[in-house]
């Protein structure tokens, strides 16, 4: 009895192999995929990875989970993903933390929260620019008339409220006071939500969102618009000046989602990633998507995403660096 089991686990140990080298050698991707989105639902990132993940399923007719496995403003995601297996079967959904979390921990002089060197970009997925704003009955009607008011004012009389220290909000508020030779009063709150409320509610004066965001409470009547960070003008807001019309040289900031892998996987996968992904930002539906947030897609791969990531993280460390320590 013994000798037959034996004898038959020895038989199928070949078919077994034969069988693993059969599905090894099938299409990326032959079983399903994991996105890591290191923030918790609702944000930037989440908004672009739902419709992305469903998107490539339908492309690669393979299950796509997400994870949303937020802490540490991103950084327990991203070190997850940059520590995963490198077949390609884990993926991140980042944004501009990727750039801003490493240099925080440069200034402090830590550890570093998580390997950057160990993801590879594989496609920017969006860029928004930060957009600010104040309520609909504040006394500027302009850029421009709050920053000659807060040159007359004491140092830091008008605040801003934004989601926490380096955070997408914070840096580009800091890049145009520090470009335009003025103080603002920066107030953290936990969140992008919370400063929205603060304003409304009279609290803080002022506070930045993407233009997906703040275009309801501006039809509303409740906001006013006051200028924003890309380079040029966005289809959704097209009569809001930009920074860099206005005269604030070098004031650039995008909160960018973009789709990582580990930086060793190989180079015939990554390849894939891309082609899925190219195909998916494609569908009718996704667009679809997107366009109900407000969100236009700005593909790009490889090469070309690799040179947006080195222009931002030298933007924003520079920014990091002369705002210095903030706890």
């Amino acid at each position: 009895m013994t000798r037959n089991i034996t004898r038959r686990a020895a038989l199928a140990l070949p078919m077994l192999a034969a069988a693993r080298g059969t599905l090894a050698q099938q299409p990326f991707p032959n079983r399903p995929v994991t996105v890591i989105v290191p923030f918790p639902p609702g944000g930037a990132t989440d908004l672009v990875a739902r419709p992305l993940g469903a998107a490539l399923q339908r492309v690669w007719n393979q299950s796509v989970v997400l994870q949303n496995r937020g802490g540490a403003g991103g950084s327990i995601g991203m070190a997850a993903a940059a520590m995963a297996r490198p077949d390609g079967y884990t993926g991140l959904i980042a944004h501009v933390a990727y750039s801003s979390i490493p240099a925080a921990d440069a200034l402090f002089g830590r550890a570093p929260s998580f390997d950057r060197a160990a993801l590879a970009p594989v496609s920017l997925l969006t860029a928004d620019p930060q957009v600010m704003v104040v309520k609909a009955d504040a006394p500027w009607r302009s850029w421009l008339d709050l920053v000659a008011d807060a040159k007359r004012r004491r140092p830091g009389d008008i605040a801003y409220g934004s989601s926490g220290p380096y955070s997408a909000v914070h840096l580009p508020f800091e890049m145009l006071a520090q470009a335009g030779e003025f103080q603002l009063n920066h107030v953290p709150y936990s969140g992008g939500g919370p400063a929205i409320t603060a304003v409304l509610g009279g609290q803080v004066a002022m506070t930045a969102s993407t233009p997906s965001v703040v275009a309801p409470y501006i039809r509303s009547g409740e906001m006013r618009a006051l200028v924003q960070t890309g380079a040029r003008r966005v289809a959704l807001l097209p009569d809001l000046p930009t920074a860099i019309e206005l005269g604030f040289r070098g004031v650039e900031f995008y909160l960018w989602v973009g789709f990582f892998t580990q930086a060793t996987v190989e180079a015939d996968i990554q390849r894939r990633l891309r082609e899925g992904i190219s195909a998916a930002t494609q569908e009718p539906e996704m667009r679809r998507q997107l366009e109900t947030t407000g969100m236009e897609i700005d593909l790009r791969q490889g090469e070309a995403f690799q040179a947006f990531l080195d222009a931002d993280r030298q933007r924003v460390e520079a920014a990091i660096q002369r705002i210095g320590k903030v706890e």
